[in-house]
């Protein structure tokens, strides 16, 4: 074995550590700034520039997305400051281009680590393999969860198997119900808040319905990817056998 070939494990486990320390940081950073504040402020700014604001919000919800920064803010707050379907297009397209932007910065810096254990382990190649193949409807599944981080699955989903544009179609449509729900809520909320002199709107039916059928999503995607693993599994024994 080259020197080279020696020294590729240690430097990809040096890139998957480094990836964890970005995160972790981020988590970290996001945790103490005062970010919900700037975020607010932010969305009041930018209801005023028209069109304008409507490409700088899609970059900052961009830049927030691959930061770890609360999404949930600027997605109501697209509610109030562009209407319904201004808002769920730039909630739409922001977030598809900061979980696009994530991945890579996962792919590009710890996925070498991922592709070197599973060539030195041929059950944890089969598992991975699997979940590439099947990543798109897992990753649309996932996607309409509401209890998965949105912003560190990011980072996870560049780590699988699962090609770039196949998980950025998957992420785009499978984002698109609690896009819709979160802008309709800051939308409503802004009609409530105006027509009741400062009272917020409580979560309506259309939130809970949502959150059920996250749920039940959710489950169905543990069961799969379960299965999945388990037949690869089951494979990698053929064959030993």
């Amino acid at each position: 074995m080259s020197n080279n070939e020696k020294g590729r494990p240690k430097g990809a486990m040096g890139k998957l550590a480094a990836l964890a320390v970005i995160v972790i940081g981020l988590l970290v950073v996001m945790r103490f700034l005062p970010v919900t504040h700037w975020l607010h402020t932010f969305n009041g700014w930018i209801g005023k520039m028209g069109i304008a604001g409507i490409f700088i919000f899609i970059a900052v919800y961009a830049a927030a997305t691959v930061l770890l920064a609360p999404g949930v803010i600027l997605t109501i707050g697209a509610g109030f400051a562009f209407g319904l379907w201004k808002g769920f297009l730039a909630v739409s397209a922001g977030s598809t281009f900061g979980a696009a932007l994530a991945f890579l910065v996962a792919r590009s810096i710890a996925r070498d680590r991922i592709e070197s254990m599973a060539k030195g382990n041929d059950r944890f190649q089969r598992i991975d393999s699997a979940i590439g193949a099947q990543g798109a409807t897992i990753i649309f599944l996932l996607r309409l969860s509401p209890v998965i981080p949105f912003n560190l699955s990011n980072y996870f989903y560049g780590l699988t198997g699962v090609k770039f544009w196949p998980y950025v179609f998957a992420s785009w449509l499978g984002m698109m119900p609690a896009t819709f729900l979160y802008v309709f809520i800051g939308t409503a909320g802004k009609a409530a808040v105006s027509a009741a002199g400062g009272e917020p709107m409580k979560h309506g039916w259309q939130y809970w319905t949502f959150v059920s059928l996250g749920l039940a999503a959710t489950i169905v995607v543990i069961i799969w990817v379960t299965k999945i693993a388990r037949d690869a599994l089951k494979k990698t024994a053929d064959v030993e056998s």
